[in-house]
């Protein structure tokens, strides 16, 4: 297997938790804070969908999704533009309201981006330095792997998140 293979997979395997997650979720489903306080379905599809975007869209030297393909407008959220949601307060969290079918159209689109990026790959682009801000730099490879950790954290919180409802058990 080569890596950006390996890559492949993993990203598609958030992709078909995002679409099981998203599946069956009603408005109200998507907006209900665990506990209260915890992030909402909606919030944690959203922003791992940011992430994923700004991430790879970065690495890649393309433009992000959600601004070339008008996704910021479509969502109308009372946040800037540039926005993914780290350090969101509790309001932004709840800020954050977009139907299903919304949610999934808006990855899917990143997803496709990822997919025609990763199949470009082979493995000496790995270690391509990708961001210098850190010791050591961050290199492809790891900026991906990162991405991927951090979207499938995310993506099961959501997941979880569905099944605390009786009626998505």
């Amino acid at each position: 297997m080569k890596s950006n293979e390996l890559l492949l997979d993993s990203f598609g395997r958030i992709r078909e938790i995002v679409a099981t997650t998203l599946e069956g979720a009603d408005d109200e489903s998507l907006v209900r804070r665990p506990a209260g306080t915890g992030n909402s379905i909606a919030w944690l599809i959203w922003h791992l969908s940011r992430i994923e975007d700004s991430q790879v869209a970065s690495a890649a030297g393309l433009k992000q999704v959600w601004a070339s393909q008008k996704f910021s407008g479509r969502f109308d959220l009372p946040l800037p533009e540039r926005d993914t949601g780290y350090g969101h307060s509790t309001d932004q969290v709840d800020s954050v309201q977009a139907p299903p079918e919304l949610l999934i159209e808006y990855y899917e689109a990143v997803h496709r981006q990822t997919v025609e990026f990763v199949k470009t790959l082979g493995d000496e682009d790995l270690d391509r330095i990708v961001d210098r801000r850190w010791d050591p730099p961050v290199t492809l490879g790891v900026r991906l792997v990162g991405t991927i950790a951090d979207c499938l954290q995310h993506v099961g919180q959501a997941a979880y998140a569905k099944g605390l409802h009786p009626s998505h058990g």
